[in-house]
């Protein structure tokens, strides 16, 4: 009898210590270096995510980078393949990235999307594509897509890729461009590699552009001289801020002027990977320096700034993933100076930071076994 009492005693300690342990897995309190706490949910798993956004009703599309494209129900947790994504040139940094609505998606239902696309003799490149989602019974598509942009020339090697993506409230389409680790190219007019280019929503180049007197190619340049870009964000304010990956350390968040030119690879806070020393952005003032560098390095990856009430003091603060740091990290920006206020220890790789529809945070891990995670704070903030 106290044999069979035992195991009955032991049985129900093993359950709830599973039970437990499920929802440690399922749920988790993250504690940020300034005291906050905020609660992280799973709410599903995926093989190398790079990429979400929401759809009006408030389901996810999420972008895989060997080239898959899901519409997510986050309550069920069903999710459908969407077909027609374009073939991507996977591998290293390449494959599909970006994904976005555009402003008037409720009647076109148009979507944008960004991959790194082959081309001849080993070279690729970033593209930039529009189409139509169409969703019914049956599933999930995209139709009639169009390239609109890429980046010329293609290059050999599978990096700094950068092609985020963001829309404006005047409906402008700012496309992060990166100089695909061969740095020059960033300051070269005849090319559109280490710029941030802006066009109109058809891809179409706007006449208000600032350089209308270096080139065909350079009226798409909104500014120049940049990196790799792996987070683009517009605030309340209209105001654009993208990051940038320094080369070793000196990351950057930047505030984007119209013409400006951000200095790589002739200045940079950080040094180059073999330990030769760049000159600092302070010694060359013709160049637009960051609002906020980082030494050591983040390797900051995905971007929003906060508008939501679920974390009220939180409004106007940059949010972004952090890759090497596997953090998430919380900037100031709409005071008179830029700088990091609190950073939450997430133990992996951030990919992506989104803002849902009723204020709650979520992130995409990186890698082969990446969770959806939905942030929300411990208490009312």
């Amino acid at each position: 009898m106290k044999s069979r009492l035992f195991i009955i005693i032991a049985l129900s300690i093993i359950s709830v210590y599973s039970l437990n342990a499920l929802s440690d897995r399922d749920s988790q309190l993250i504690r940020g270096n300034g005291g906050t706490l905020i609660n992280a949910e799973d709410f599903g798993v995926f093989y190398e995510p790079w990429a979400m956004t929401f759809l009006p009703d408030g389901e996810l599309l999420i972008t895989e980078k060997p080239g898959n494209l899901y519409k997510y129900n986050i309550e069920t947790r069903n999710r459908i393949k969407v077909s027609g994504v374009p073939a991507v040139a996977y591998g290293g940094q390449g494959g599909l990235g970006d994904i976005i609505l555009h402003p008037d998606y409720r009647n076109n239902h148009i979507v944008y999307l960004s991959y790194a696309e082959a081309g001849s003799a080993g070279r690729r490149g970033a593209a930039v594509a529009m189409a139509e989602l169409g969703i019914n019974d049956m599933g999930a598509e995209l139709k009639n897509l169009k390239v609109i942009w890429r980046q010329d020339p293609k290059a050999t090697g599978s990096g700094h890729y950068s092609h985020r993506l963001a829309f404006d409230s005047s409906g402008y389409l700012y496309i992060t461009s990166g100089e695909r680790q061969q740095q020059t190219p960033a300051q070269d007019w005849t090319v559109n590699l280490g710029k941030i280019i802006r066009l109109h929503d058809d891809g179409t180049v706007p006449a208000d552009n600032p350089f209308q007197d270096r080139g065909e190619l350079a009226k798409t340049f909104w500014t120049l001289g940049h990196r790799n870009m792996l987070g683009i964000a517009l605030d309340r304010r209209g105001r654009l801020w993208v990051h940038e990956m320094g080369p070793r350390h000196g990351d950057e968040l930047n505030l984007i002027v119209k013409g400006e030119n951000y200095g790589w690879p002739l200045v940079s806070w950080g040094n180059q990977y073999s330990g030769a020393d760049i000159p600092d952005h302070d010694t060359r003032p013709e160049f637009q320096q960051p609002e906020a560098y980082w030494v050591p390095s983040i390797a900051p990856s995905g971007l929003v700034i906060y508008s939501g009430d679920l974390f009220n003091s939180w409004q106007d603060n940059a949010i972004m993933g952090g890759l090497v740091s596997q953090s998430l990290i919380r900037v100031e920006t709409a005071g008179p100076e830029t700088s990091e206020i609190e950073r939450f220890p997430m133990g992996s790789r951030i990919r992506e930071v989104e803002q849902g529809p009723e204020g709650a945070l979520w992130v995409l891990e990186d890698g082969k076994n990446a969770r959806l995670r939905k942030l929300t704070p411990l208490s009312a903030d």
